[in-house]
């Protein structure tokens, strides 16, 4: 009912004017009549998993379809799984792209590490970068043999960053939404809170295999829209909250001290191997971010421009005004637009 009454006061309102672009995108006022058409095209897709290096269990969807050429692949944020992705997915196919999702290890339909299936927990972010190459050489690149591209949300943000500067020849372009070059440490000054994290995991890792949630965070809580940092579309909230109502393998909770010592760990690494990074990078910022930190990005564009002009143009992030940190789940007005950013961006750098 919550639903409808969204999309109701929606249509009332009516819908801001789309930006003039070849591209398409489905609209909030849609959403709902669009469910079972976008239900429909999803049983199209492949859905399978494979073996990881060390035997875990990770899922992933393919949608390919014969008249599409071009291929995008999508690396999420922390706590996603790709059944959140479905609107995002229907809406890059029918502007004319194959799409490959795979849920990251320890969340969505992937399998977890520690005995607790509710800790944000991994012990080296870059085996999130080897589980991504594995996928990529042995399932996703034999289905895709002309134009790659790359679209990574915040965490998956870092973890397109790391694959490209060892990868480097992999995609013929990236676009970084909202991502986590750093995490966002509030009013404590960065100094002082990776001493905590790293000394906190430090001591933490002498008792126990099983790293603890760090301070603060806990088991999965169910998120409410008033006061979210996530983004401002409530109908697009409530159709992510009810798809982790409806899937509880899906929730997680809060990050462990490895998580975090391992995320300030694969920042350092970022900045120090920058002039490897040879793929075409555009950087959508969220104007109004939280979650990671908008300092760091800004850090990261200019350096990397001076390096790669061909990346970050003007050595500038795009910032999205008005945005909160899920770009690609935000309210039409900047869905639309950090879409369209990132299809023309595509558009400049593919052969076909």
């Amino acid at each position: 009912m919550r639903i409808f009454l969204i999309l109701i006061y929606t249509a009332l309102l009516g819908s801001m004017p789309a930006m003039s672009s070849p591209f398409r995108f489905t609209q909030e006022h849609e959403l709902i009549a669009q469910q079972s058409v976008i239900e429909a095209f999803w049983q199209s897709g492949e859905f399978a998993s494979f073996k990881s290096y060390d035997q875990l269990d990770i899922h992933y969807a393919l949608f390919f379809s014969p008249t599409n050429t071009q291929c995008i692949v999508v690396s999420l944020g922390r706590s996603e799984s790709y059944l959140k992705y479905k609107e995002l997915i229907f809406d890059l196919a029918n502007n004319g792209y194959n799409v490959a999702i795979i849920d990251h290890r320890g969340q969505g339909l992937s399998e977890r590490e520690l005995t607790d299936k509710s800790k944000g927990y991994v012990g080296d972010f870059n085996d999130y970068v080897v589980d991504m190459h594995q996928w990529l050489e042995n399932i996703v690149k034999p289905k895709c043999n002309h134009d790659l591209f790359m679209l990574a949300h915040s965490m998956g943000g870092t973890i397109a960053t790391r694959y490209v500067q060892q990868f480097p020849q992999t995609f013929n372009a990236l676009v970084l939404s909202s991502p986590m070059i750093a995490i966002d440490g509030g009013h404590i000054p960065d100094w002082l809170s990776k001493a905590v994290i790293k000394t906190s995991h430090f001591i933490n890792a002498l008792f126990t295999e099983q790293s603890a949630y760090f301070f603060g965070y806990g088991p999965y809580k169910e998120k409410v829209f008033a006061g979210n940092d996530l983004m401002q579309s409530e109908i697009r909230f409530q159709l992510f909250k009810q798809t982790y109502e409806q899937n509880p393998q899906l929730q997680l909770g809060g990050v462990t001290f490895s998580w975090l010592n391992s995320a300030i760990e694969t920042e350092k690494l970022i900045f120090e191997n920058l002039a490897d990074m040879q793929t075409p990078i555009l950087l959508l910022q969220s104007e109004h971010d939280t979650v990671v930190s908008n300092v760091k990005q800004l850090h990261f564009c200019q350096q990397l421009n001076a390096l790669h002009p061909q990346s970050c143009p003007n050595g500038q992030p795009v910032v999205i005004k008005s945005a909160l940190h899920e770009l690609l789940f935000e309210k039409d007005e900047i869905r639309n637009e950090a879409l369209n950013q990132a299809l023309t961006w595509f558009n400049q750098h593919g052969q076909n």
